[in-house]
């Protein structure tokens, strides 16, 4: 069966808008990434919303919720900024125990040549096809379950939740 690809946008589909000089979403590259990785694993790719993580509402992560629960798949990988990853996980973790969910994201967009993206997704579909039921982050080659990781704002990298990371750090 064919793995549900999910995306929601963050910096991952983000492109330079030269005229208005900012960052803005037009499609998602999210096949022209896989196209270029060589994937050869069957996908599904839905586009939910294109929105950045940290404009990302409650409804909205329902939305993407509720569209999990009605995956008729059991592997999910979904694309997301990473500004608000861990929360969005939380909500999918206490929601969702039945199917292996994966999300990712960059920290630099996939338009921008240098992006870490390609890796990601890769890594994403990877784990999503090796691991058993539940939510995971994956960036950088790790795969965090949702329940034990944070965001490490001082090194914009994901990192476990130990026990010396008291839990009011990690924002839960």
């Amino acid at each position: 069966m064919a793995i549900q690809i999910l995306v929601t946008g963050g910096t991952f589909d983000k492109e330079y808008d030269e005229l208005g000089g900012r960052l803005v979403f037009r499609e998602t590259h999210v096949q022209e990434m896989l196209k270029l990785g060589r994937c050869k694993q069957k996908v599904d790719i839905r586009t939910l919303m294109m929105v950045d993580s940290l404009q990302m509402t409650s409804a909205e992560r329902e939305v993407l919720a509720e569209s999990c629960r009605e995956c008729k798949g059991e592997r999910i990988v979904i694309t997301h900024g990473t500004d608000s990853m861990e929360v969005t996980a939380s909500v999918l973790g206490r929601a969702i125990k039945n199917k292996t969910i994966v999300l990712t994201g960059a920290m630099v967009p996939y338009k921008f040549g240098s992006s870490d993206g390609l890796f990601n997704l890769g890594s994403a579909l990877a784990f999503a096809q090796s691991l058993p039921a539940g939510v995971y982050i994956a960036m950088n080659g790790r795969c965090l379950a949702w329940n034990k990781v944070r965001k490490n704002k001082e090194t914009g990298e994901f990192e476990e939740i130990t026990s010396t990371i008291r839990r009011s750090q990690a924002g839960t």
